[in-house]
């Protein structure tokens, strides 16, 4: 009896010694095998305004954090949700990726990375589509974060669009900008320009706007007055640019902008920022944070690693101006 209860009590530790070892093995393989290891991973994406540059953006950051082994439908959902330009709207999503402790939120724009970080310090942001994250007050230093909000920054090479304009438009003397007043970005990029324009001899006559509405008045009163106009990555102009250019093109008044969707969308060129790569590069510093790779706070502010200058042809034409071959080179043209 006791010899049988002993080869009882030897099989019971031998099978748990085996349990053991095999829960083990899981564990290490969990560690090891990073995105495709992990449990499912949650992830909100919050996009200011519906336009091209936001909506390549939103696309790029996807197709990121998937070329890291995160892909939509094996180990990663999506909560997509587009504030419309409307402040209550994001302040809704942003409280809505709150409750349901999303892993991690992207934010696309600056107003929506104000919005979200202000609601959460524990949730990781990786934010794009953000020119300045300190004057944003989103982050401590781009070098050193220190919070939870982390991403890329679309800041332009302004000084090289402005000698762009003048190379496109050698006799100007005065420029135009219309921009948001309520878009702190937009107002950084505008002051930058004014400084190097005015170095330059140009005289800057500035023209703000609210909303969409406001636009085409606002053009108007330019109307006379510029030679050309300069427009800052602004999400309001963005999102209208064709109502911009209904009053700009029949007065024969070219517009220099800050990115090229804004050329595909009626301007005359930039030389700027492509949208899509730099969604990419966010989504391939959110794969980093969700695998545990990186924080926010110790991740540097990203640039974008590739500039082009964009030239729409058609636009061109239907201006009167030459394009110097020098421009035409490597550039890609719209028709």
């Amino acid at each position: 009896m006791i010899k049988k209860t002993k080869q009882k009590l030897l099989c019971i530790g031998l099978a748990a010694m085996t349990a053991a070892v095999v829960l083990s093995g899981c564990g290490n393989s969990d560690a090891t095998n990073g995105a495709a290891g992990k449990k499912s991973a949650k992830v909100g994406i919050v996009q200011l305004v519906e336009h091209n540059a936001l909506d390549a953006a939103n696309k790029g950051f996807v197709d990121g954090l998937a070329s890291k082994g995160y892909k939509e439908g094996e180990n990663i959902s999506f909560d997509r949700q587009n504030a419309q330009a409307d402040q209550s709207n994001l302040q809704n999503i942003a409280q809505r990726f709150v409750n349901d402790k999303v892993d991690l939120i992207c934010a696309i724009a600056t107003p929506a990375a104000q919005t979200v970080a202000n609601l959460t310090k524990d949730i990781p942001i990786t934010a794009t589509a953000v020119t300045d994250y300190e004057q944003a007050k989103l982050v401590a230093s781009n070098a050193e974060p220190k919070g939870n909000v982390t991403g890329t920054t679309d800041m332009n090479p302004i000084k090289e669009q402005i000698d762009l304009l003048l190379k496109l438009v050698p006799n100007a003397k005065t420029i135009g900008t219309v921009y948001s007043s309520s878009e702190v970005n937009s107002q950084t990029q505008v002051n930058i320009m004014k400084a190097y324009a005015e170095s330059k001899g140009l005289i800057v006559i500035e023209s703000t706007v609210s909303t969409v509405n406001d636009i085409q008045q606002a053009a108007q009163s330019l109307v006379g007055k510029v030679d050309a106009i300069y427009e800052p990555t602004d999400n309001v102009i963005a999102s209208a640019m064709p109502t911009l250019v209904s009053i700009t093109n029949p007065a024969k008044i070219p517009v220099i902008c800050g990115e090229p969707n804004m050329v595909k969308a009626g301007g005359l060129a930039t030389y700027g920022v492509d949208y899509y790569k730099l969604g990419f590069q966010t989504g391939e510093m959110a794969a980093d944070i969700l695998s545990g790779k990186s924080k926010p706070a110790t991740m540097a502010i990203q640039s974008a690693k590739e500039m082009q200058i964009t030239i729409n042809e058609s636009n061109a034409q239907a201006l009167g101006i030459t394009i110097p071959q020098e421009l035409l080179n490597g550039a890609d043209l719209v028709k």
